[in-house]
């Protein structure tokens, strides 16, 4: 394909509907670290698609898959058993402490049909119980329910009305949380690292504490991991780290490696739906589910996690160095999911010299910014 000139991106970006501000550059290709623009200009990309791509840019493991999988099978539908959805299904159960897996498309698909699974379970087993408990700060998707389920202040005012049953506290705070259980309660649902907000992680004692609160009151914990799945912390899984003792799992992002694929993951106990409660046109497709298989056998390879937080503990370290250097903030985060904060005269510093260097980094001026680099990345490009 031939590459776009300048001109050409700004005439044919007006048949896009307008939904974020975007540079007046067009990427026409990635490799690993890197993303290359229509004047082949490269730049060391520290947000890979927003914590997707877990191998970085066009990986051979994923060319390969996809490769191999189109020549033999790309859609039989949904109502079909295929190889790569029962392969990735036991992949993913037997790496984790759950059951059953539900494929779908999106994070915010598997976060809709988190919420879906919980109210049925409480219809089942709570006497209809239908409330789940979210937290200030989170994000959980852009469709109706899970907006109504996030706890950004900028959606509150869009879409009107929006669902209901969404009860929010503030995050890390154990007393607010159990003061707002009551007997229509079915389930507290929460980011373990919340991303959107900055890279916060849950208090160990507080994970602890939701342990326990669901087991006192007969609640679901319902773990999103769309972000922080799949290596971003150093650990398969997010909850290992943070031993929490979730009954349903959200995956998404870093799942595919790039390509749309997303799951919700759970206890055989809390299991039922009825035939045609939940399904999906894609739900399972085997293109995207061999190339997952592919993406998490990558990460499961021997030394694999061990580098991931090795090259995370020398990243660290040296945005310390610089933090100490110009006066920032704090550095947070596991693995390869970092924030650091900053103030608003050095956010000026970050952008230029992002612009002159050519380095793709999520920026937030004034509060901090974020780096989801490929799980691979070694010292050399940490440097």
């Amino acid at each position: 394909m031939k590459p776009l000139s300048q001109n050409s991106v700004l005439a044919k970006q007006n048949y896009l509907i307008p939904i974020t501000k975007r540079p007046e550059i067009c990427f026409v290709r990635g490799e690993g670290h890197y993303l290359y623009d229509q004047n082949d200009k490269g730049y060391l990309d520290w947000v890979q698609g927003w914590a997707v791509n877990t191998l970085g840019h066009s990986p051979q493991v994923i060319q390969q898959a996809l490769i191999k999988q189109s020549a033999q099978l790309i859609n039989p539908g949904p109502a079909f058993y295929n190889q790569p959805m029962l392969e990735l299904a036991e992949l993913l159960c037997e790496n984790s402490k759950f059951d059953e897996v539900f494929l779908t498309n999106s994070g915010a698909e598997a976060n809709e049909g988190a919420i879906k699974l919980a109210r049925k379970w409480g219809q089942k087993n709570k006497r209809g119980a239908f409330k789940v408990i979210t937290f200030d700060h989170s994000f959980h998707g852009r469709t109706l329910a899970t907006m109504s389920a996030t706890g950004k202040e900028a959606f509150a005012p869009l879409f009107e009305p929006k669902v209901g049953g969404f009860t929010k506290v503030p995050y890390n705070n154990l007393a607010a949380t159990e003061a707002a259980i009551d007997d229509q309660t079915v389930a507290i649902m929460l980011e373990l690292i919340q991303g959107e907000a900055g890279v916060i992680p849950a208090d160990p004692a507080f994970v602890a504490g939701l342990n326990t609160l669901c087991k006192q009151h007969n609640i679901l914990l319902i773990v999103d991991e769309v972000q922080t799945g799949i290596g971003r912390t150093g650990s398969l899984f997010a909850y290992q780290y943070f031993q929490a003792e979730p009954h349903i799992m959200t995956l998404g992002k870093g799942l595919g490696g790039g390509v749309p694929i997303a799951a919700m993951v759970i206890n055989k106990a809390v299991s039922c739906f009825d035939y045609g409660d939940q399904g999906g046109t894609y739900n399972g497709n085997p293109l995207m589910c061999a190339v997952s298989t592919a993406v998490v056998q990558e990460v499961l390879a021997k030394g694999f996690l061990e580098q991931v937080n090795r090259v995370s503990d020398y990243f660290c370290q040296q945005l310390s160095v610089l933090a100490k250097e110009f006066g920032l903030g704090a550095t947070r985060g596991r693995g390869a999911a970092v924030s650091h904060e900053y103030r608003a005269v050095v956010c000026t510093w970050y952008c230029r010299a992002g612009k002159s260097e050519r380095f793709v980094v999520e920026c937030a001026p004034g509060r901090f910014f974020e780096v989801y680099a490929c799980l691979d990345t070694d010292r050399k490009r940490g440097r």
